[in-house]
């Protein structure tokens, strides 16, 4: 029988990176926690974890043994979800890992509607990258996670997926705008252009693009908020990329216009909602997980011009 207190604080010590920073965490000392991992290393006599001045290492065993943990604890709460549902109560927390570039879409119908419908059931939301959204479904940080142009990877289940390519944005009025004909990656260069950080979907995009193309984005603005970048171009200092519907007010606004690109890498992008492949989802984060596909425009449709055309 494997020690369930020994696999939390493996589980907690790859989360922090360090068992110092797990027993921080978890509250107790140090050698509390190195002790139980050693002991577990020589019950089934195999190394778990590689330590190392700056911090641990999880082994494959090791990490063999979380995903282990995770999978017991996610289908042990699905069990009790499914025991309240007979009771005709569903409770629980759902913890979803989002881009900013969905928000306002999340915000503005969805979740308050499965408020409204599950008072019961906590939400936590939390925003970041496709990277950092990535490793914390892994880590069983996260429920949900609303990926945009996600790598593909056999560790994320993907529930819902559509194509929202990643067009350019520009000023209202900008000389894009009258053009007739295809905008060359060549003559975008010459703008003023602001991306999204690496870690983000949007800017690994461009990336790949950059690359086909043997092209250099000079960006003068680098960030990790979508709201800068939007005032970025909205401000008329430059231009940037992005989908459609994260500048949908905007563009209602008539302060930004989008240009569709005619690029594979780009108008073949998708947003996806992922869960960890084989962990047993609770009744509140099914529930949750189809009302976002339902609510939010991201996900009930692809992109509204290749709907419309």
């Amino acid at each position: 029988m494997l020690n369930a207190r020994a696999l939390y604080y493996l589980s907690t010590i790859i989360r922090r990176g360090s068992l110092r920073r797990a027993a921080s965490l978890i509250g107790i000392d140090v050698s509390s926690v190195s002790r139980q991992i050693r002991q577990l290393e020589e019950n089934l006599d195999i190394k778990l974890l590689e330590r190392h001045a700056d911090g641990s290492k999880i082994t494959e065993a090791g990490r063999l043994l979380v995903d282990h943990y995770h999978s017991q604890q996610a289908a042990e709460e699905a069990t009790l979800s499914h025991l309240a549902e007979l009771q005709g109560v569903v409770t629980g927390k759902v913890r979803i890992a989002v881009g900013e570039g969905f928000i306002a879409d999340l915000i503005s119908e969805p979740i308050r509607t499965f408020m409204i419908e599950h008072p019961r059931v906590d939400l936590e939301v939390t925003m970041c990258g496709v990277n950092d959204a990535t490793m914390l479904i892994k880590e069983s940080e996260v429920d949900l996670a609303l990926l945009y142009a996600p790598p593909k990877d056999k560790l994320l289940h993907c529930h819902v997926e559509t194509r929202q390519p990643l067009d350019l944005i520009v000023p209202a009025g900008h000389q894009f705008t009258k053009s007739t004909g295809p905008i060359s990656f060549q003559e975008i260069t010459k703008w003023p252009i602001g991306l999204m950080n690496s870690s983000f979907g949007m800017r690994q995009m461009v990336n790949a693009v950059a690359h086909q193309e043997r092209v250099i984005f000079d960006a003068r603005l680098h960030t990790d908020s979508v709201a800068v970048l939007t005032n970025f171009v909205r401000s008329g200092i430059g231009i940037t990329f992005m989908p459609e519907l994260t500048v949908s007010e905007e563009v209602k606004r008539g302060s930004i216009e989008v240009i569709p690109m005619e690029h594979s890498v780009l108008s073949g992008a998708r947003a996806q909602i992922v869960s960890f492949t084989g962990r047993e989802m609770t009744v509140a984060t099914k529930a949750c997980l189809e009302q976002l596909h339902k609510g939010m425009r991201f996900f009930n449709a692809d992109a509204p011009r290749l709907v419309n055309s």
